[in-house]
């Protein structure tokens, strides 16, 4: 029960608050002196940081103080330093064969650690920060399965021009039929049973007979005729185990029916040229670049 009366505690001789609880009377003891004075002196910093700082904010901004400092300013200084001293050898990345880059030690180090910060900021969001993809249209770069191709050219120029990017007029471009348009469902089913022949899949081997022809008919002309694929197409190799949307017979037959139309954009708008050579080393060096 609290008791509001004030009165001295005669064992400490200090005030008491007025408070008690349970026989419990709670003591008005003042704060030490070392914590008041150190109390006053982050007041005063508080205020002289507020004139000589930016410190209240406004609508668009913030009160600028008497030093100016700009922490944004800072940091752009900063990169401009390491632009200039970057800046030969930038150069030399964009006056030199892409190819040759790897025969220089010191230019390969230099591209590959500038490529692998700018696939984190511009290409991991969709091929993962290990770069090994996802099932649903993004490609794992760290195998040696390349849809388009994977040398170190072949990379500048899908990075560059983007896939089936419209609005540049050098994207790489392919355009797989949607077949539920095409074909009935029991021809939609036997080509999904020869798919799965093709990369050693359990599989109806009747429905799978049934599909050859139409796989040659319809599916060979990009495809080729023995599954393999053609990177001038952008067609993927279907004798493996690697599936881009997927390898199992639902996901065969949904691409079949419905097409996919997976787009990467341009980067050939957004970064220099010399970035995009570094990321494109970074890249072919991960492990699957051909």
């Amino acid at each position: 029960m609290a008791d509001n009366k004030r009165e001295i505690d005669t064992a400490t001789n200090t005030e008491t608050t007025g408070h008690e609880w349970d026989g419990i009377r709670e003591l008005d003891t003042p704060m030490p002196r070392w914590w008041l004075i150190t109390f006053y002196i982050t007041i005063v910093w508080a205020i002289i940081y507020t004139i000589f700082m930016p410190a209240w904010p406004m609508i668009n901004s913030a009160t600028p103080g008497i030093l100016g400092y700009s922490s944004r300013e800072e940091v752009a200084q900063e990169l401009a330093t390491a632009n200039e001293v970057n800046a030969p050898l930038d150069e030399r990345l964009a006056n030199m064969e892409i190819t040759s880059v790897v025969e220089d030690p010191e230019l390969l180090r230099f591209a590959t650690a500038g490529g692998g910060a700018i696939f984190r900021n511009y290409c991991s969001q969709c091929h993962g920060a290990g770069a090994a993809g996802a099932v649903g249209g993004y490609p794992n770069l760290l195998d040696d399965d390349w849809l388009w191709g994977g040398t170190l050219a072949d990379i500048q120029q899908t990075l560059t021009h983007g896939i089936r990017y419209e609005e540049d007029p050098d994207t790489r471009y392919s355009q797989m039929p949607a077949f539920g348009d095409i074909l009935e469902e029991e021809e939609i089913n036997s080509l999904v049973q020869y798919v799965l022949s093709l990369s050693n899949q359990e599989h109806d081997a009747e429905a799978a007979g049934a599909g050859t022809e139409l796989f040659m008919d319809n599916c060979s002309a990009c495809h080729g005729e023995d599954g393999k694929g053609m990177q001038d197409q952008g067609a993927p190799n279907l004798t493996d185990s690697i599936w881009l949307y997927g390898g199992d017979p639902e996901s065969i037959a949904t691409t079949i029916h419905d097409s996919r139309f997976g787009i990467m954009p341009a980067f050939g708008g957004r970064l220099s040229d010399e970035d995009i050579r570094k990321a494109a080393i970074y890249v072919h060096t991960l492990g699957g670049g051909q």
